[in-house]
C-alpha cells in the first residue's frame, strides 16, 4: 500500500525513523521489499533523477507497482529524491509518486523558499507530501557534487522561517553528514545540537537526514579483498543514527550502503566462479544479502516491528 511520507512521519515522530532506500533495478526492489516484510517495517522507496533515467522511469515505476502486488502487506511511500523543479512537476503530474523532494538548497535562502513554495503548492493540490532542503551537504553522489568547503550546516532560526514560508512537510537538514562513501575525517561527526535547536523551535515538525549510510567496514574490507579500492571509506555511526531518530529525525536516507552490498556480492561471486557469465546467480545472492541488510538497518532505526501499528494508525486516521 502506497501512502504519503506525512502519514508515516506522524506515527514515527520521536519514536523511530523510517528508512528511505534508493533503488535502481529489479534486484534492489525485490531485496528491499523482502527485507522490509521480514522485519515488518514501513519504508520509503526513493527514486532519484539518475535512477529514473538509468533504464526508463516508466520501467522503474512499473517494477514498483508490481512489487506492491507481490507484497500486498507492504506499507511504503514512493519518493522522488533530490528533484529539481521540472522533475518535481513531472512526478506531481505522473499520478504515481506520493512524495517528492525539491532540492533548491544551492540557491539563495529567498530563492529556495520561492521554488519550494511553488512546488509545494502544486504537490499539495494532488495530495502529495513535500520534502525540502536547507543547508548543504558535502560529498558526491550521482549528479550531486558539493566541495566540503562549500558545505554548510542548517541555521535553526532560518529553518523555522523556511518551514513557515515554504509550506513544506519535512525538512532535510545539514547536520554534518555528506553524500557518498567517504563521509568523515578525523573526529568529525553529527551536530546533534542543530537537531535539538530546530525541534525546540519547530516542535513536531519532521526532519530528514541525508548522507546517512553507515558504510559498514566489513563490507569495505570484503570489497577490497575481492579487488576493490575503497580506502578510507567511512560512514555514520549506527548509534548516532538511532539517536537522531529519537530526536525528531523521522526519515533516514540510505543509498551508498546498498551499492556496497551490490559491489561486494558481485566481486566475490565472480572471483569464486570466474567461469560464470550468467547474471542470475549473483543476482539471487544479492537479493538475499540486501534483504538481510535492510532487516539489520530497520532494527537500528527502530522501524522494525512497527508495520501493524502503522497500518492501524493510518486506517484510524482515514475515517
Amino acid at each position: 500500500m502506497i501512502v504519503t511520507t506525512k502519514e508515516l512521519f506522524k506515527h514515527a515522530y520521536k519514536k523511530y525513523a523510517v528508512g528511505a532506500y534508493n533503488i535502481n533495478n529489479a534486484e534492489q526492489i525485490m531485496g528491499l521489499f523482502k527485507g522490509n516484510m521480514d522485519s515488518k517495517a514501513p519504508f520509503i522507496i526513493q527514486l532519484s533523477k539518475g535512477a529514473r533515467s538509468y533504464t526508463d522511469k516508466r520501467l522503474l515505476e512499473a517494477m514498483v507497482r508490481a512489487a506492491d502486488e507481490i507484497f500486498p502487506d507492504a506499507i511504503f511511500a514512493v519518493h522522488l529524491d533530490h528533484g529539481d523543479e521540472p522533475t518535481c512537476m513531472d512526478c506531481i503530474n505522473s499520478g504515481f509518486y506520493s512524495s517528492i523532494m525539491i532540492d533548491a538548497s544551492h540557491e539563495s535562502f529567498e530563492k529556495n523558499i520561492e521554488i519550494t513554495k511553488r512546488v509545494t503548492d502544486a504537490a499539495h493540490a494532488k495530495g502529495m507530501s513535500v520534502e525540502a532542503e536547507l543547508g548543504q551537504l558535502g560529498g558526491v553522489e550521482e549528479d550531486i557534487s558539493v566541495a566540503e568547503e562549500h558545505a554548510k550546516l542548517t541555521d535553526p532560526k532560518q529553518a523555522v522561517e523556511f518551514i513557515q514560508k515554504s509550506g513544506c512537510d519535512s525538512l532535510a537538514c545539514a547536520i554534518g553528514t555528506s553524500h557518498g562513501a567517504f563521509k568523515f575525517q578525523g573526529k568529525q561527526g553529527l551536530h546533534f545540537e542543530v537537531i535539538e535547536e530546530i525541534t525546540k523551535l519547530a516542535p513536531g515538525f519532521p526532519l530528514v537526514m541525508h548522507g546517512s549510510s553507515s558504510v559498514p567496514q566489513d563490507e569495505v574490507k570484503r570489497i577490497n579483498a575481492a579487488g576493490g579500492k575503497m580506502k578510507s571509506a567511512v560512514g555514520v555511526d549506527e548509534k548516532d543514527i538511532a539517536k537522531a531518530g529519537k530526536m525528531g529525525v523521522t526519515k533516514i536516507n540510505i543509498d551508498t550502503d546498498g551499492r556496497l552490498v551490490w559491489c561486494r556480492v558481485h566481486r566475490e561471486e565472480f572471483m569464486k566462479c570466474p567461469e560464470n557469465f550468467d547474471l542470475r546467480p549473483p543476482g539471487k545472492v544479492f537479493m538475499a544479502e540486501y534483504a538481510k541488510y535492510i532487516v539489520h538497518k530497520n532494527q537500528i532505526l527502530g522501524s522494525a516491528g512497527q508495520l501493524d501499528d502503522v497500518r492501524a494508525y493510518i486506517k484510524a486516521n482515514k475515517k
